[in-house]
């Protein structure tokens, strides 16, 4: 998770929403760590001026998860690159596929410059 760009690490949920409202675009998303569940991830993305939030969970067998809308079947992934390709299509059980991500300028300093 480190290492994606969109990972935006301990920021709470009304700062991610405040820097989805300021980018503005329709479909655009962080990652960020939920602040109610040590070791789950939040998923955030915009759409008609809401954020929808979606905990990503890393499972015991090494898989990543994404809790989508009732009556999605939850499928497993071998990363959370590959989760996140899959939620940039539509009708994936999210309000909004993921369209534009929302970079983390340190996280991104810091790992181009390691």
């Amino acid at each position: 998770m480190e290492e994606l760009s969109v990972y935006h690490k301990a920021i709470g949920k009304e700062e991610g929403e405040r820097r989805l409202g300021q980018d503005g675009r329709e479909g655009c998303y962080l990652i960020r760590n939920s602040e109610t569940m040590p070791g789950v991830y939040c998923l955030c993305v915009l759409c008609k001026g809401f954020v929808y939030t979606y905990r990503l969970r890393l499972e015991v067998d090494g898989s990543w998860t994404a809790d989508t809308a009732d009556g999605v079947e939850k499928r497993h992934f071998r990363n959370i690159a590959n989760l996140i390709l899959a939620l940039q299509k539509p009708d994936q059980g999210i309000a909004i596929p993921l369209y534009f991500p929302n970079l983390d300028e340190i996280n991104i300093h810091y790992h181009t410059r390691k």
